[in-house]
């Protein structure tokens, strides 16, 4: 860990890192890849130490409320956020200043928060975003090392479900020649099905590589899966877009199991959903009058 002094917090589209770096060892990480200029060890987590101050004073200068958004880079729920608590302080000024929230986790040290996730979901929207790719225990343990299981994932969206708290789950990576299965797809779909999930974010069935990533993923590759590495660059050489074979096929599944289970599965509808401020108090009150 080492600190950083930064001079914002909030991008163009109102979403925050409040770490950079991680220590959760997925083996397909994208947050790797040498265009996102982490010029540190990707385990020696960078932590903005002006992150809170700097947030309290972006959202008490804002004019026009929206929804704050956090994990598109850095999991907010990595280890280290358990000692600092910058997520949990971030969270609680997003419910002071009347902001609606959005995060994204692989981690059930979400439920640590759960209760200012509910007060910010009474007063506006907050909506947890879970990234789902392995039905298999076995398998998952082995590509998404050091977080929590799918099955632990999937016991918090149900705690979520309980709780009223609204949750997209994103379907990807899907790994040619390792989780590329209908069984995969079908398994994790089932548990967006029970946990009664809003959505299911899809952009098609595979993965992204390239430099910065596709090194550590070939290495973990031939730790894991002796000899695959070979496969992979016979087949796909320095592409971008590494397609599953399998692709139409299941996407087929994927789009025909959420239809029957209403289940958003359109990635635009599910994005302006995730975008959209609401203020739940108002129309609360409105109702009142009419």
């Amino acid at each position: 860990m080492h600190y950083v002094k930064s001079k914002g917090i909030l991008s163009a589209n109102n979403g925050m890192n409040l770490y950079r770096g991680c220590s959760h060892g997925c083996i397909y990480c994208d947050s790797r890849s040498r265009c996102y200029h982490i010029d540190h060890a990707f385990e020696d987590i960078e932590v903005k130490e002006n992150a809170i101050e700097l947030l309290s004073e972006t959202l008490r200068r804002k004019r026009k409320k929206c929804m704050i958004g956090t994990g598109s880079m850095t999991d907010p729920y990595i280890p280290l956020e358990m000692e600092l608590e910058h997520t949990r302080k971030a969270l609680s000024l997003i419910e002071q200043y009347g902001f609606g929230c959005t995060l994204i986790t692989k981690s059930n040290r979400v439920l640590r928060d759960i209760d200012l996730l509910k007060k910010i979901n009474d007063k506006t929207k907050c909506v947890v975003q879970m990234t789902l790719t392995t039905f298999d225990e076995d398998l998952c343990r082995k590509i998404e090392p050091n977080v929590s299981t799918t099955r632990e994932r999937f016991e918090v969206l149900k705690q979520l479900r309980d709780a009223g708290i609204p949750t997209v789950v994103w379907l990807c990576p899907i790994l040619p020649f390792i989780n590329d299965t209908k069984e995969n797809i079908e398994g994790i779909l089932d548990y967006c099905r029970e946990a009664k999930v809003y959505g299911v974010l899809c952009f098609g069935m595979g993965l992204t590589l390239r430099e910065g990533n596709r090194e550590y993923f070939y290495q973990q590759l031939d730790k894991h899966f002796p000899h695959l590495k070979e496969k992979y660059m016979e087949k796909y050489g320095e592409s971008y877009g590494i397609e599953s074979p399998k692709s139409s096929e299941l996407m087929k599944v994927f789009h025909e199991t959420c239809e029957q289970n209403g289940i958003v599965h359109d990635n635009d509808r599910i994005f302006a959903y995730l975008n959209t401020f609401e203020e739940k108090h108002r129309d609360k009150q409105m109702s009142l009058f009419e």
